[in-house]
């Protein structure tokens, strides 16, 4: 980089601001430290009663705990009976898990484009990419917006499919009016640091369905039951069963209490997210050529990443450049996400570039800028300002 590039570019603040970071009190490890003092520290009443806290958040008649987002989403393709011969919709714009967790179950993932405004799953390409082996939508709420859920329901439920809302940005938000975790099928929700909330590692899937609820918890348990109700034969108290291939993808107390801790905070951390989206939009709208979050107005985000694209035409710099001139200030940004289907595991499956046109449009100028409830408003300004002197510095006159 040339000397003009390396002193424009000085860091802004002295130390690195990460793009996400948990935010633990007293409160949340004196929960976990009576766990440890107490009769469990697995399979113990820790987990039913964070279960219940989550569920009863959403509005949703069941939860399932599991060790991580990951777990749940392929519990949650079990459940849907997604196999061999069968086809899930899902979007190119995720984590790789949201894709994953269909070949887990043999079947196929088809990529659906993004809506180029939201940068949501599309629902009318949605529609375009149903088959006859179509099983299920797995529809991903990105940075913690809302996909149109009443109008993907619509369609799932015209073709006998199941929708499963990967919700693991957006707990917290709601749509129409209603929490994310009332609407799909099964939602699954993910406990990682950098979430709304975390339990260290974790993850669980809400249901409405007790035939989800039932399949879900005996697939986290090795396909065991010991319920009464469920035993083909019963030889006693000591009796249990195992009826399917399951995991062992139980979650623990430990994770558990410190889930259930964080829960108490959820709100505040969600209204933290949203006053510092307040200040990038104000400061940031001053840069013209950005292009900045939109957000539908039926939908309530809980911010799990802010987001912005710099139009390369529009610059001097190339995004690799801009990314590593805000790391030289000290702002760690990020990139979400390479379009999945862009990984060298599934182009060796015959996925091809050029799939989804919007989604790799958007991949080759997204930055993500740091996003979390324990960011000082000080934090916040620092990003606006190595921002703006990178914009200032890259825009073509």
């Amino acid at each position: 980089m040339n000397d003009d590039y390396e002193n424009n570019f000085k860091p802004v603040r002295p130390n690195m601001l990460p793009y996400g970071q948990q935010w633990l009190t007293e409160e949340d490890i004196e929960a976990v430290v009576q766990v440890l003092k107490g009769d469990f520290i697995t399979q113990g009443p820790s987990i039913q009663d964070f279960e219940r806290k989550v569920a009863d958040y959403v509005g949703a008649s069941y939860a399932v705990a599991f060790t991580n987002g990951t777990a749940a989403l392929h519990a949650a393709c079990f459940a849907a009976d997604i196999g061999p011969g069968n086809e899930v919709i899902t979007t190119p714009l995720t984590f790789l898990a949201s894709s994953n967790c269909v070949l887990y179950q043999g079947a196929q993932p088809v990529f659906a484009d993004i809506d180029p405004h939201t940068y949501n799953i599309d629902p009318e390409d949605i529609k375009r990419k149903i088959t006859a082996d179509t099983r299920a939508v797995i529809a991903v709420d990105f940075t913690g917006q809302p996909v149109e859920v009443d109008k993907i329901l619509s369609i799932t439920q015209e073709h006998n499919l199941v929708l499963i809302e990967d919700a693991a940005h957006s707990l917290g938000a709601e749509y129409k009016g209603r929490k994310i975790g009332s609407w799909a099928d099964m939602t699954m929700f993910s406990f990682h640091p950098v979430k709304h909330v975390t339990s260290g590692e974790g993850g669980i899937i809400v249901t409405n369905d007790e035939t989800y609820y039932k399949r879900l918890s005996k697939f986290r348990n090795h396909g065991m039951t010991r319920d009464p109700e469920d035993l083909e034969i019963n030889e006693g108290p000591w009796y249990y069963e195992m009826q399917s291939l399951g995991y062992n993808y139980r979650m623990t107390d430990l994770q558990a209490a410190l889930g259930s801790s964080q829960m108490n905070r959820l709100d505040q951390f969600v209204e933290r997210r949203n006053e510092i989206v307040s200040i990038y939009n104000e400061q940031l709208s001053t840069l013209p050529e950005l292009i900045l979050p939109y957000q539908l107005p039926a939908a309530k985000s809980s911010w799990h990443l802010y987001v912005i694209r710099w139009p390369l035409e529009k610059f001097n710099l190339s995004r690799k450049q801009v990314f590593e001139a805000l790391r030289e200030m000290n702002i760690g940004v990020n990139v979400h996400y390479i379009p999945v289907y862009l990984q060298p595991y599934y182009q060796q499956l015959g996925y091809e570039k050029g799939l989804c046109p919007i989604a790799e449009q958007y991949y080759e100028n997204c930055i993500t800028l740091p996003l979390f409830p324990k960011m000082s408003d000080t934090d916040v300004y620092d990003v606006c300002e190595a921002v703006t002197k990178v914009y200032q510095f890259a825009l073509k006159q």
